[in-house]
């Protein structure tokens, strides 16, 4: 889930970044309302995402999903370049964000792992309380 979380972070952070550019520097209310709201969006997704998902692992890929979709808004959007060298380093990008995804390992949240924790206490109870009944 939090994997979700963090490919949505970056989703936001595309639409804020578009949001800095219409509000003209803060100066339009509703695009400075609008890019205050998916700013504030986004961070809460990365900040939740970071539970269990190594920091440096989190901020690359939010910084680079944020990056790869500015390039692509902009090339569709604002019909900014695409050239040959644009999309060959955007898709460098895109294989250093899935190759990061691929080698990460995630960290249980800690209600999770209190939980194992209790179920394997649980079990070794319940393993030590047959050898006593085998014993006797």
């Amino acid at each position: 889930m939090q994997w979700i979380f963090l490919l949505l972070a970056g989703f936001l952070e595309v639409g804020w970044t578009f949001g800095l550019k219409y509000s003209e520097g803060f100066t339009l209310l509703v695009p400075s309302l609008i890019t205050i709201v998916l700013l504030a969006a986004s961070f809460m997704l990365f900040a939740r995402a970071m539970r269990t998902i190594e920091i440096g692992v989190a901020y690359a890929m939010f910084t680079g999903i944020g990056t790869v979709g500015t390039v692509i808004a902009g090339i569709l959007v604002l019909h900014e370049p695409a050239d040959f060298w644009r999309l060959f380093f955007i898709a460098l990008l895109v294989g250093g964000i899935v190759g990061l995804k691929l080698v990460s390992k995630e960290k249980p949240l800690a209600a999770e792992a209190q939980a194992q924790e209790s179920s394997s206490i649980e079990t070794a109870v319940i393993d030590n309380k047959d050898r006593e009944k085998v014993g006797t």
